[in-house]
């Protein structure tokens, strides 16, 4: 995803990332889904063409996996909110988004890695400098604090997993979440809403100090 999309930028287009559903979409299902104009609807979807974004054979768009991450970074890149652009995307999208940050912050990046014995998944590890950020990605429109504390719990298991399974590793463990009004933490794990995570990246190392760290003893 380093090839940067040179979009024409269309006020709905964050609207459009609703109709980038894999396969054949029409100017009218387009329409439907995003409650836009047909008019609007071709414009945006002839710009996603230009820029090699989906194809189209007989006035239908074909989107491939990915197609709506590859739009939503170009938007994120133009100055769009993360957080409106997030709110358009499913959970996977979301997880991309949060990989794509820490890409762009130079981390080495990793999805969906998977643990066994006991079978754990983690969605996003981000490597740099020796510490490795382990994320765990809800992208809940609404949640509990008691949803939080038990999200919490999960993800400092995995990341002890994640440490007893990767020799030297240095981990903390992270949630990012899809609405939230600021970074909260609970045993000293972050909660991290997506609109502040770039910044929240930045500073990590000098505020880490203040966040839960899991390493062999």
């Amino acid at each position: 995803m380093n090839q940067k999309l040179q979009l024409k930028i269309h006020p709905k287009m964050i609207i459009g990332l609703k109709g980038i559903i894999q396969g054949g979409v029409s100017v009218q299902d387009f329409s439907a889904v995003t409650k836009m104009s047909d008019t609007d609807s071709k414009i945006i979807l002839d710009e996603f063409i230009k820029n090699e974004i989906g194809t189209n054979e007989d006035n239908v768009y074909y989107f491939e996996d990915g197609d709506k991450l590859k739009i939503a970074v170009a938007l994120l890149e133009k100055g769009f909110p993360i957080d409106e652009i997030a709110v358009e995307l499913d959970w996977r999208d979301f997880e991309g988004l949060t990989a794509e940050v820490l890409s762009e912050k130079n981390f080495a990046v990793l999805k969906n890695v998977m643990l066994t014995k006991p079978r754990m998944e983690i969605d996003v590890v981000g490597i740099r400098l020796g510490i490795a950020i382990l994320i765990d990605c809800k992208h809940w429109n609404r949640y509990s604090a008691s949803a939080l504390s038990t999200a919490v719990q999960k993800q400092i298991e995995r990341t002890k997993q994640y440490v007893a399974k990767t020799p030297g590793a240095i981990a903390v463990p992270v949630i990012v979440t899809l609405y939230q009004d600021k970074i909260n933490f609970i045993e000293n794990v972050p909660i991290v809403p997506i609109f502040q995570f770039a910044s929240f990246v930045d500073e990590f190392y000098g505020n880490i100090d203040q966040m839960k760290t899991i390493g062999k003893d």
